[in-house]
């Protein structure tokens, strides 16, 4: 606040908005200025688009309007974008100047977005609205957004302080990410802005302005808005991490969604014990790492919602090359995570975190380990138990077929979430298969440590592991693998591993997928309707839920949370394209 008690931005000099009247000009130039809400009258689905989140007001004007006004099944889908993002303190003090709307206010700043760099999602299933906010520059946010809006609220500051955010291209790039017949709305009335937006091909008319600005500028593409398909039913094959992400996103978005799976719920890699959700640590700072900080936020923000998932919080990941400390500090130095997610620690730090003498490492404060059968439970929804040997396309979608070909599903899209079992209905998916055989020690105790392998407290005992045997499809438990766990975890607690081979241990074996290039897979594949989400590794537990979120964004229609370079990383058709453009061709 300044001293006349207006919120403004030290760094653009200018006021967010007048504290006399911010409110009435937000529901006037935004509201009234995009058709709001007679333009969502009757619809499944709606998105606005906004550049310059500030304080959140308008944000707040839209969801009170559309609490009184949405239609029955409708969903908002917001997308704001903010380089410079208020802390949710400072946003809740700003938002209390309206006591009218501070159940709404609480609501918003209570899930307000964090500080790291990229793409963040806000969900308000409360009022069927999910936010995306993009914490970047407005340029590099639309070139990475791959939605289209039907409203757009312009609202930067003014175009003499903050120039950058009304370019002619910023401007040409809103207009292309603008839905069939969508409009947009600015208080900004400049001569540069307005020749702007028309030279996009959009009509731009001035309107008059509230209070003491006497104009303000109504734009719009003169189309008519496209015909919205109807809620799509789904099949999701797999009921491990993958397929119970997938049910949640798919659901969230309003679909139909059958969950299949022969072997029931938890049947591979997920029905275990206890799970780390950990990152891969990328010190390249670039889209993959930025891809495992958007899915470690995401994942575990939905699992603190779950009762009983979370069974302790922080992994410390241990140095093992002379490299990694100066790697540990540069991931913990950048901004792609939160301030608060990263700690770098001596060997006397970590071994006070730890219990046992370790080295130095890196607190992963924010990371988690998880109780896998408490996420599938409250994700999955019933599984049918049925086994599927075979896939047909249809004109209406897709047809499942079980032994001696009998039809067991039809509908308009499948999602893969079975690992390398999938490549029995669709040979050409470049999943390969991983054993991997887990250790358990009843009675021992630790924290979540990993180092190459790992060590996670369940309430059964201390799990840990786990071994890798590549193209071995065996689920049998192996003595030779719990020697192979038990000098894996010497390496670096020996007096742990000792206790633990000193009693009887428990054991669970199963395949997980992997890419040859360890990515996954997450996205369309070359059958019309099917879709799959799978080649997660062992970071199923951080990867699924974002990824699934994008996969049923294509699916529904709806703005996907993973910006475009992200999704390039994880498109199941990125070998053959890198093929192609290996041997001279043109990518599709």
């Amino acid at each position: 606040m300044d001293s006349q008690g207006q919120p403004r931005s030290r760094l653009y000099g200018d006021i967010y908005f007048s504290t006399e009247d911010g409110l009435a000009e937000s529901r006037t130039v935004f509201l009234q200025g995009c058709g709001l809400p007679e333009r969502w009258a009757g619809r499944r689905s709606f998105t606005v688009g906004e550049l310059g989140l500030g304080s959140g007001l308008n944000i707040l004007a839209l969801l009170e309007l559309w609490t009184r006004t949405r239609p029955a099944e409708g969903r908002l889908h917001i997308f704001s974008v903010e380089a410079h993002p208020l802390t949710a303190t400072t946003a809740a003090e700003v938002l209390s100047a309206w006591p009218e709307l501070a159940e709404l206010a609480d609501l918003l700043t209570s899930r307000w977005p964090g500080q790291r760099r990229g793409f963040h999602r806000v969900d308000l299933p409360e009022l069927n609205t999910v936010m995306d906010v993009a914490v970047m520059s407005a340029d590099a946010a639309l070139s990475a957004w791959s939605g289209q809006a039907d409203a757009w609220f312009l609202d930067g500051f003014s175009p003499a302080l903050n120039p950058d955010m009304w370019r002619d291209d910023l401007l040409a790039k809103v207009a292309a990410r603008t839905a069939p017949g969508g409009r947009l709305a600015t208080f900004t009335v400049a001569g540069a802005v307005r020749r702007g937006l028309a030279a996009t091909g959009l009509e731009v008319a001035k309107r008059p302005g509230h209070g003491r600005k006497r104009e303000r500028l109504e734009a719009w593409r003169t189309d008519a808005a496209a015909d919205e398909p109807t809620a799509p039913r789904v099949a999701v094959i797999g009921a491990g991490i993958a397929g119970a992400a997938m049910a949640r996103a798919l659901r969230a978005l309003g679909a139909h969604v059958d969950v299949l799976d022969a072997h029931g719920p938890g049947a591979g890699a997920s029905g275990n014990a206890a799970a780390l959700v950990t990152p891969r640590l990328d010190a390249g700072l670039g889209p993959l790492a930025g891809l495992f900080a958007q899915a470690l936020d995401r994942a575990v923000g939905l699992y603190a919602d779950l009762p009983g998932a979370v069974l302790s919080e922080g992994v410390l990941q241990l140095a093992r090359q002379p490299r990694d400390p100066a790697r540990f500090a540069q991931i913990a130095a950048s901004n792609l995570f939160e301030p608060s997610a990263l700690h770098t620690l001596t060997a006397a730090e970590a071994t006070a975190w730890a219990g046992p003498p370790v080295g130095e490492g890196l607190l992963q404060a924010s990371a988690k380990v998880v109780r896998p059968s408490a996420i599938l439970e409250a994700w999955l929804g019933p599984v049918r138990a049925v086994e599927i040997t075979g896939l047909e396309q249809v004109d209406e979608g897709l047809i499942l077929r079980g032994p001696e070909g009998a039809e067991i599903w039809r509908g308009a899209a499948v999602v893969g979430c079975a690992g390398a079992q999938m490549k029995a209905l669709v040979d050409s998916l470049p999943l390969s298969p991983v054993r991997g055989q887990i250790s358990l020690a009843p009675g021992l105790s630790s924290p979540g440590i990993a180092w190459g392998g790992y060590v996670a407290q369940a309430p059964e005992g201390l799990v840990f592991g786990a071994t890798h045997v590549r193209d071995d499809t065996g689920d049998d438990v192996r003595d030779h693998e719990h020697q192979t766990n038990l000098d894996t975890l010497a390496e670096v607690m020996p007096d742990l591993a000792a206790k633990a081979g000193g009693g009887s241990l428990e054991g669970r074996a199963s395949v997980r997928a992997v890419t040859p290039d360890r990515l996954p897979l997450a996205g369309k594949t070359e059958i019309q309707g099917l879709y799959v989400l799978g080649g997660l590794g062992s970071r199923g537990f951080c990867l699924a839920p974002l990824l699934a979120d994008h996969v049923a964004a294509m699916i529904a229609g709806s703005p996907s949370p993973l910006p475009r370079e992200m999704a390039d990383l994880v498109d199941p058709d990125r070998f053959r394209r890198r093929a192609l453009k290996r041997s001279g061709g043109r990518p599709d």
